[in-house]
């Protein structure tokens, strides 16, 4: 590897969360010292959110990490779990084996448990990461577990973590007692331009690199562009730029290597609360997130029960679809998750990507994580449609003409 190249004792940039490579920004102190909080209060727990690599598992391994030993902790990962094997999974943690159990035996140990641990002075800490996967059913098992108390505190401490959708399911009807009972909730934001920089010096000096300057200063703002401050793509794109020095033999980073790096990965500048999105066929100049330039390539009609809602050009550059005003194109629907698709469009190509959306999106019945749209293509997206008319193809531009309060056909 290019650890002797670049003078450094370990790899700085590894994806995974390493407590000692953590860097405490403004955001992630505050997330932090929240989780601290469930120690010393107990009435209610706390919701720590955040996008896809914006570093809650590496916080919570650096909170874990610096727990008192009084503090018993069950740390569950695996949240794609019915009720009872949930409960059956917070046992193993705490040194059961609960498999032949019934859900009422279950319950009544982990509350005995519960009371044992507290009389004998110590605190229960339970840890859930990627709560956003729990079902209601789970959730409410949570609130029931956090009901078990003594006569002057709560047996057990709670905090669950999770991408953003977490909090779509904490505000559902459904779970109205189990809101009422989070104390703190704080969603956890990217790095802005200056914590980046910051961020990747401090990786390198923990790998050791004793305050040499191994990527050029004209290199961060673009890693910026790039990453939108989201650490787990700083981390790859980092990565692979001083793969790319390590094959010409430089021991620095410059914006020659950066350009390498972004057209092996092939991707496009960041766009707010997105994931990296892979051009078809990568451009030498790619073009900024949202933007739209010259004449329609194509366009699209979305549809609900069978009708025409909404019409929209497709121009070269990406159109985000999601729930929330933010978007390009909104579907306000509880079927449609904050940010879950994109179409990013060129002179000769268009694509659809799912953005990690809880319901997915569909081509001709079956879920596709990307797709390029070919004339013609119908696209479900929760309980709507989108149709894709290319206006380079004249077969379907006179059709399209008359579709505009017609039926949009399943596929």
């Amino acid at each position: 590897m290019y650890l002797e190249l670049f003078k450094l004792h370990e790899l700085p940039f590894r994806l995974s969360p390493d407590p000692q490579f953590l860097y405490l920004s403004k955001q992630h102190a505050r997330a932090k010292a929240y989780m601290e909080s469930t120690i010393w209060f107990t009435d209610g727990f706390v919701v720590i959110t955040g996008e896809i690599g914006a570093g809650k598992t590496t916080l919570i391994e650096t909170f874990l990490r610096e727990l008192q030993t009084d503090v018993v902790v069950a740390q569950i990962n695996q949240t794609q779990l019915s009720p009872t094997a949930f409960l059956q999974t917070v046992l193993v943690q705490f040194g059961f084996s609960p498999f032949n159990m019934k859900k009422p035996e279950v319950l009544a140990t982990l509350n005995q448990y519960l009371m044992d641990q507290h009389n004998r002075g110590r605190k229960v800490l339970l840890i859930v990461d990627e709560a956003q996967n729990l079902s209601h059913k789970v959730l409410e098992e949570v609130r029931m577990l956090s009901g078990v108390e003594t006569a002057k505190e709560k047996a057990l401490r709670i905090i669950l973590a999770g991408q953003p959708e977490l909090n779509d399911k904490l505000n559902s009807q459904e779970l109205i007692q189990l809101a009422q009972r989070v104390r703190l909730r704080f969603h956890l934001t990217a790095l802005t331009k200056t914590e980046t920089s910051a961020y990747i010096d401090h990786r390198l000096e923990v790998a050791g690199s004793q305050g040499r300057r191994i990527f050029a200063e004209d290199t961060y703002p673009i890693i910026f562009k790039y990453t939108g401050g989201v650490p787990r793509l700083i981390n790859t794109l980092c990565d692979t730029c001083m793969m790319a020095a390590f094959g010409r033999d430089q021991d620095t980073v410059s914006v020659a290597e950066l350009e390498t790096a972004i057209r092996e990965l092939q991707w496009v500048e960041f766009a707010s609360a997105t994931n990296r999105m892979p051009l078809p066929q990568m451009m030498e100049h790619p073009q900024p997130p949202s933007a739209t330039h010259g004449p329609p390539v194509g366009r699209i009609l979305l549809a609900s029960e069978g009708r025409t809602v909404m019409e929209r050009e497709l121009k070269t550059g990406r159109l985000v679809i999601g729930r929330t005003p933010d978007n390009d194109l909104q579907i306000d629907s509880k079927f449609i998750s904050r940010h879950h698709c994109q179409i990013v469009t060129q002179a000769d190509a268009c694509v659809i990507e799912d953005l990690n959306s809880t319901n997915g999106i569909y081509v001709q019945s079956k879920r596709v994580r990307r797709h390029n749209l070919n004339d013609g293509d119908v696209v479900q997206v929760g309980q709507h449609e989108i149709m894709y008319i290319d206006e380079r193809s004249p077969r379907m531009r006179h059709h399209a003409e008359n579709t505009d309060t017609a039926v949009i056909e399943k596929q």
